[in-house]
C-alpha cells in the first residue's frame, strides 16, 4: 500500500471496459493517474491507461497492483466480493465489499430496498421446479424468472406470460439454479423507467444528479433523457430512497438506483418501486459528461480518493443514445448541433455497447428538433422517437 495520497494519486480500477475508460478521462484533469486490471488483455480502457491482464483470483499479480495504487474501485459489479475484501485489506477500496455483494444478488438487493423503505415488486427465491411452481402460485403471472446473479442487459431472464409457461421457463434457466440461483419477480406494468445516479463521499456528503427517464430495447438501455419530465415530489422521493440505501451500506462513490414509476399514489398519481442497484458509474448517467456541471465519472474519482464532491446540477436538457452492436456514421452525427460523440474503441458485435452520443440543448423544443435530425441522419428514427414524443408532451 502506498504511504500517502499526494497531488497526483493513483487510482486502481478493477474492470477495463468503457466505464473504466470514462473514469480515466474524467479523472485525468484532476491530476489522477490510473492502473487497470481486467481478465481481457484487449479491454478497451487499456487503450488509454496501463492495464494488467489478470483474473480476479490471481492474487500474486494483484499484489503488485495493490502496492501501486492509493485507492481502488470497480467498473464492473461482478468482481467477486472476496477479491474486494482481499484488496480492501491492502488499500482503500470503494465501494465496500458489502455493497458489491448485495448488488450481485437480486434477492439480497430487493431485501435491502425493503429494509430501506423502498417498495419492490413481489419476489421469491427459487432453487427447484417445485419452488418455482409454489412461487407462481403465490405471485401469479405475468412474472419474470431471472438468475439471482450475473444477469445484466436483459441476459438470464425469461418472461412468464401465463402459468403454462412454467415448464419453458425452467427449461431455459433451471440448469442455472444451483450455480447462481434464481428469483421470480412479479411483472410490473410501469408507466416509466427512471433512475437516480447519486454519489456519496467518504465524509457522508450525498449528492444526486437530476433524475433521468430511461428507455430499454431487448433489455439494453437505448436512451436516457435528463432531467426527466417528472414532478418534484417524485424526484425528491427518488433522492430520498437513494440516500437511504447509500447510508445503509456506508457506500462511497457513484451508484445508480433503477426505479419503476407506476400508478397508485392517490395524491401524486405515481409511486416508485425499486428494481436494481448498480454499485458503480452507470449507463443512465453518461449524459452527465456534457450535461452536468460535474460528471458522474469525475465525482466517482473524487469520492473514492477523498476529494470534495462537485456540483451535480444539469446545464440544460440532455439525451444520451446508446450505440449497440456497431457504431453509426460519426460525421453525419457531428453535423447536428449539440451532439457529443463517444467511441469506446471496441470491435463491433451484436448486443455489445460500442459507444454513445449525448445531444444537449437549452430547451425541450430544440432538443426534440436535434434528436429528430440525428435520428433521420443515422437511420435511427425509431430509437429517438419515444424521447421526442416525451419532449413534445412536456411542452
Amino acid at each position: 500500500m502506498k504511504a500517502s495520497v499526494d497531488a497526483h494519486p493513483t487510482l486502481g480500477i478493477l474492470g477495463g471496459g468503457q466505464l473504466a475508460r470514462m473514469l480515466v478521462l474524467g479523472g485525468a484533469p484532476l491530476g489522477v493517474r490510473f492502473r487497470i486490471v481486467d481478465p481481457a488483455a484487449d479491454a478497451c480502457a487499456g487503450q488509454i491507461a496501463p492495464l494488467l491482464a489478470a483474473n480476479w483470483d490471481a492474487f500474486d499479480k494483484l499484489e503488485s497492483f495493490a502496492r501501486e495504487v492509493d485507492a481502488a474501485t470497480y467498473d464492473f459489479e461482478n468482481v467477486p466480493a472476496a477479491t474486494a475484501e482481499w484488496l480492501a485489506a491492502r488499500t482503500h477500496t470503494a465501494p465496500n465489499a458489502r455493497s458489491l455483494a448485495t448488488a450481485q444478488d437480486r434477492v439480497a438487493e430487493k431485501t435491502l430496498f425493503r429494509e430501506c423503505g423502498l417498495p419492490t415488486a413481489e419476489f421469491a427465491a427459487v432453487a427447484t421446479r417445485a419452488e418455482l411452481d409454489a412461487a407462481l402460485g403465490r405471485i401469479g403471472a405475468p412474472a419474470i424468472l431471472k438468475t439471482r446473479r450475473l444477469g445484466y442487459d436483459g441476459k438470464g431472464q425469461f418472461r412468464i406470460r401465463s402459468l403454462a409457461d412454467a415448464g419453458a421457463a425452467w427449461q431455459a434457466l433451471g440448469a442455472q439454479a444451483e450455480r447462481v440461483g434464481l428469483i421470480l419477480e412479479a411483472f410490473v406494468p410501469f408507466d416509466a423507467e427512471v433512475s437516480v445516479v447519486a454519489v456519496r463521499a467518504r465524509d457522508g456528503d450525498f449528492r444526486a444528479w437530476p433524475v433521468p427517464r430511461n428507455w430499454h430495447v431487448d433489455g439494453i438501455l437505448s436512451a436516457s433523457l435528463a432531467p426527466a419530465p417528472v414532478d418534484d415530489v417524485l424526484a425528491q422521493a427518488a433522492f430520498a430512497h437513494a440516500r437511504a440505501v447509500a447510508e445503509k451500506l456506508d457506500y462511497v462513490g457513484v451508484f445508480a438506483l433503477e426505479l419503476f414509476a407506476v400508478k397508485g399514489n392517490a395524491i401524486h398519481g405515481e409511486q416508485l418501486l425499486g428494481n436494481e442497484m448498480a454499485p458503480r458509474v452507470h449507463n443512465s448517467g453518461h449524459w452527465t459528461i456534457e450535461g452536468a456541471v460535474t460528471s458522474q465519472f469525475e465525482n466517482h474519482v473524487r469520492a473514492v480518493l477523498g476529494m470534495p464532491l462537485g456540483d451535480t446540477s444539469a446545464r440544460g436538457l440532455s439525451c444520451m443514445l446508446n450505440w449497440i452492436g456497431a457504431m453509426p456514421d460519426r460525421d453525419a452525427a457531428l453535423a447536428v448541433p449539440g451532439v457529443h460523440w463517444h467511441d469506446y474503441g471496441k470491435s463491433p458485435r451484436p448486443g455489445r455497447k460500442v459507444g454513445h452520443a449525448t445531444v444537449c440543448a437549452d430547451d425541450a423544443a430544440t432538443l426534440a428538433q436535434r434528436l429528430q435530425r440525428l435520428g433521420d441522419a443515422l437511420g435511427r428514427t425509431a430509437q429517438v422517437r419515444p424521447v421526442v414524443d416525451a419532449l413534445v408532451a412536456q411542452r
